[in-house]
């Protein structure tokens, strides 16, 4: 099964993505020890700028800026010659801000996700190296991507994160009702995508397929399904080296299938989280007067109306460990968690096998 993954002008051993996981999951040490073990490692700019020690407070946006560049840099200490790149949410406020202080801290490549990135090739004119990634659930987004990005800007994706709906965890691209019907074919999609590209563009684009990958099987299914490598994010989290607190990684071992669920986000997205305790976020935010202090994102509906809860604080406190109050994004197989262990013994798992019968071939 081992084969490496090429996006753009990188190449890494595996293919796979570390998926970026906002509020500080996965930051500078979980990025930087996958691209250590030769994955890609993204590190996820929302909400960065908390807990960052740039965050007095009041400067939100200058400390998510800041907080991202340092965290992108502490990825590459634990892997110098590592493919560090970032997740940026097209959803936030500060989206162009936060691309540039991606490209301006060494990110190699850029994934970006709830929401369609239409002026990423312009936010990285500058740096033509750094390879674009968005993510989509359709064909027809990734239609409308392309097509704007060739004629605006003569570029086109250098890969494409497929994701699944049903099975990923965060926030989704689809609506609620939509979610769970068992219509959607994610592989299906992902040689529709491919295909297009090939056919309309003629270039072969590598697509990534997210959502639902757990293990060894999960990897080789996506492979032979036509995907060109795998994103995982839940899987990462029961790790050493996860940058979140104890609380929040156990919160993963001890929930169960039936704990995890759809909850509508203030950013009118659905999102997949472990809901045991999801009348507490909401009523945190009311039994607290819980200002929107950031206005993290383009749109809110806690910003606007006081609907739902603030986002980006209730993962701030599931992320530091205060798990009862706030909001633990997950995918569907959270619940197979069982163990702390580390990001190579995953690596081993997946692809250790492989590389012992290659070697004894050779």
């Amino acid at each position: 099964m081992a084969q490496s993954l090429t996006i753009g002008k990188y190449t890494v051993p595996y293919p796979i993505i570390q998926g970026g996981m906002g509020v500080r999951i996965s930051a500078g040490r979980l990025a930087g020890t996958v691209a250590k073990c030769g994955g890609i490692g993204l590190v996820a700019a929302a909400g960065i700028g908390l807990g960052s020690g740039f965050y007095n407070g009041r400067n939100f946006f200058q400390a998510d800026a800041e907080g991202f560049k340092a965290e992108i840099r502490k990825a590459y200490e634990i892997a110098p010659d590592g493919v560090i790149g970032v997740n940026v949410m097209v959803a936030l406020s500060d989206f162009e801000q936060l691309v540039r202080a991606a490209v301006e801290a060494g990110a190699k490549v850029i994934v970006c996700g709830a929401g369609l990135p239409m002026s990423l090739p312009e936010l990285t004119a500058e740096h033509p190296d750094v390879a674009l990634v968005p993510i989509v659930s359709s064909l027809r987004a990734a239609q409308l991507i392309a097509r704007k990005w060739l004629k605006a800007y003569k570029r086109l994706p250098d890969a494409v994160v497929v994701e699944d709906p049903d099975t990923a965890g965060g926030h989704l691209g689809e609506k609620m009702e939509n979610i769970g019907t068992g219509e959607y074919d994610q592989y299906a999609t992902v040689r529709q995508v491919k295909a297009f590209f090939r056919d309309d563009c003629g270039v072969e684009v590598p697509v990534i397929a997210a959502g639902g990958v757990w293990d060894r099987a999960d990897v080789e299914h996506a492979l032979a399904e036509g995907a060109d490598g795998v994103q995982m994010a839940s899987r990462f989290v029961c790790t050493e080296e996860c940058d979140a607190d104890d609380a929040f990684k156990q919160a993963y071992l001890s929930c169960t299938k039936e704990d995890i669920g759809l909850i509508m986000s203030p950013a009118g997205l659905p999102g997949r989280a472990i809901l045991s305790n999801k009348d507490n976020i909401r009523r945190y935010d009311v039994e607290n007067n819980t200002p929107c202090r950031m206005g993290c994102l383009k749109k809110c509906s806690y910003k606007e109306t006081g609907e739902r809860f603030c986002i980006v604080s209730s993962l701030d406190r599931a992320q530091r460990g205060e798990v009862d109050t706030g909001l633990v994004f997950c995918g569907t197989n959270a619940w197979k968690a069982d163990r702390i262990t580390t990001v190579q013994e995953i690596f081993d798992e997946l692809f250790g096998e492989a590389e012992e019968a290659l070697q004894e071939a050779a």
